[in-house]
This record gives C-alpha cells, sequence and structure tokens, in this order.
C-alpha cells in the first residue's frame, strides 16, 4: 500500500473508474466527499473506503486525507480544488483542467502560495504507449516531427438535460473530447502560435462537432476534430519526415501503435497490456510528486494546463461558445 492517502471528490462515473484504478494498483483511498451523505456512504461501500463524507468540505478538512482528486461537473473544478489547496491538499483536478483560463491562473497562484502540487488528470500523457511515442520523437526516429492529427467521436444522449447538452456543466465537445487531441498535439508539438477553429452547435447552444487547427512553431501543425453525436474511429498519427507513427483506436486510451518509415516498411509494433483503465499511472506520478516534495510534473506541467485553457478560450471565442456565469 502507498503511504498517500487519497481522497475522492465526487461520486459520479469518473470517480468510480477511477478509485477503481487506484485500489487495483494497491493505492490508498481513504475517505470520500458528496454534497450528498447517502451518496457518499453508497460509495464508501462499494470501494470499502473508512470515512463517507457529506460535504466536500468535511473531505478536505479530513486530517487522513493527504491528496484530493476532484470529479466534479467541468465549473465545479475550479471551486472545489480551491476548497482543496486552501486546506492546504495536494490536488489532481479531472480535465479539462477549469473551463476558462483566470480560473485556471487562480488555481496555479494558489498552488504556489500553499505549497501543494496541483495537476491536471490528463491521464492519456502517462499511458505506456505515449511515453514511448515520445521516446521514440526524442531519438529522432520520425525525423521532423510536421503534423500531428487526432479525432475523438463519441455519440452521447441527445436529450438536452444530459450532462454534455447543458451549457451550465460546461457541456459540448469541446471540453469532454476535443480537450485530448488539442494536449496531445500540445505535449508533442508544443504550445500554438495560432488557433484556427470552426463549429456546429447542438440546439442548447453547446459546441456539437468542431475542428481545430493549431499551428506551431516552424510551420507545424496539429489538427483535432471531435463531436459529440457521432461514433468515429477515434485514431490518431505523428507524422515526420524520416517515419509516421499511427496510433491504433482509442488513440487516448491503452491502445496499440506502428510506426511506418517513409516506404511504407513497418518499423515497429507496439503493444503492451494494461491492468484496470489505466488511470493509476497519473496517480502514481502525482504520488512521485508528493513524496519527492516536488510540486510540478514535467509530463503535465501546472503551467502549461493553464496555457492549454487559454487555447480553449481562443476556440470558444472563434465559435462563439460561452457558459453561464462567466
Amino acid at each position: 500500500m502507498s503511504d498517500v492517502r487519497w481522497g475522492i471528490l465526487g461520486t459520479g462515473g469518473i470517480a468510480s473508474a477511477f478509485t477503481t484504478d487506484l485500489l487495483a494498483t494497491g493505492l490508498n483511498v481513504t475517505a470520500v466527499g458528496s454534497r450528498s451523505e447517502a451518496s457518499a456512504r453508497e460509495f464508501a461501500s462499494r470501494f470499502g473506503e473508512p470515512t463517507a463524507h457529506g460535504s466536500y468540505e468535511a473531505l478536505a478538512a479530513d486530517p487522513n486525507v493527504d491528496a484530493i482528486y476532484v470529479a466534479t461537473p467541468h465549473p465545479m473544478h475550479a471551486k472545489n480544488a480551491l476548497l482543496a489547496i486552501r486546506a492546504g491538499k495536494h490536488v489532481l483536478v479531472e480535465k479539462a483542467f477549469t473551463v476558462n483560463e483566470r480560473e485556471a491562473q487562480t488555481l496555479a497562484d494558489e498552488a504556489a502560495a500553499h505549497d501543494v502540487a496541483v495537476m491536471e488528470a490528463m491521464w492519456t500523457r502517462f499511458l505506456p504507449h505515449m511515453v514511448r511515442i515520445r521516446e521514440m520523437i526524442a531519438a529522432g526516429t520520425l525525423g521532423d516531427v510536421r503534423t500531428v492529427t487526432a479525432n475523438h467521436y463519441q455519440r452521447f444522449p441527445s436529450d438536452p438535460k444530459h450532462r454534455l447538452n447543458d451549457p451550465a456543466l460546461g457541456g459540448g465537445a469541446l471540453l469532454d473530447l476535443g480537450i485530448y487531441p488539442i494536449s496531445f498535439g500540445i505535449d508533442i508539438l508544443g504550445l500554438p502560435t495560432r488557433v484556427l477553429a470552426s463549429s456546429s452547435p447542438t440546439v442548447t447552444g453547446v459546441d456539437r462537432q468542431t475542428a481545430v487547427i493549431l499551428e506551431h512553431e516552424g510551420g507545424r501543425q496539429s489538427v483535432s476534430q471531435f463531436a459529440l453525436d457521432t461514433a468515429g474511429p477515434n485514431v490518431a498519427m505523428v507524422l515526420g519526415t524520416e517515419a509516421r507513427i499511427e496510433i491504433d483506436r482509442t488513440w487516448c486510451t491503452p491502445t496499440t501503435f506502428r510506426v511506418i518509415d517513409s516506404n511504407g516498411e513497418v518499423m515497429e509494433r507496439y503493444e503492451h497490456p494494461v491492468v484496470s483503465r489505466g488511470m493509476q499511472y497519473q496517480a502514481l506520478e502525482f504520488e512521485r510528486l508528493i513524496t519527492s516534495g516536488q510540486r510540478v510534473s514535467p509530463l503535465m506541467p501546472l503551467a502549461e494546463s493553464v496555457a492549454i485553457i487559454g487555447v480553449l478560450d481562443e476556440v470558444r471565442r472563434q465559435i462563439g461558445l460561452t457558459y453561464p456565469g462567466e
């Protein structure tokens, strides 16, 4: 068992998936917090947790919790993370980190002021196949990397009350689906110098289908396409002057890939079975930060999370997407 004691803030599907992977990896989950005591108790009973808190405030104040995973809807991320930070807890915040750059910068400033680790839970970056891809790029296997393409298409319910269709809950394809390929392009090519976006809305006013082109230093490009009402291939490619990487579906989850040279010959086939869903890798990195006394992960730097939210702000400006209360 790990020495880091986790608290889970929120009891929805993503909180359940994360907790399942933590426990399967032998990590230590000591408490859960919900706005409903009944929900907290049900979650605690399901996962064998000793403490169920009927408020987020009680979870943040729990002396037996070192790190808190924020798993609430997007518009609540900043408020909930801030509560935990000010209570002196290390905080892993589900992606998208916040709904706008102003909130993201506030969390970064508060993390520094309270000397705690805060990281965006972009779990894809920590998966074994992504680690291998970065190794190959760094070794020059692909030559000069010129283009990154990725798509993320899912078919969600069309009910206007569904979370993905509700502007008040940060609905739309961008924060739930688009964050993956956009963050991937920035991971490989760096922050963009220019943003171009086009989108079609749902009847509720959130983005239904969106395409984003990011221009990066040296004329390189990353292209992201995503939609919330269409099932798609969900594959990705990294193209270089000497070779390319083709990542199989679903590229942002544990999967396989091939490295293909400029003549079309397969240079490497990557397969690496992953136990559970794969969310444990981000947790292990976060625990490393805590136990080593570090505060920023080189794989998901806090400043980069803030900058990525700034990119999403620009996408929203271009497609005319706003959230209530902004």
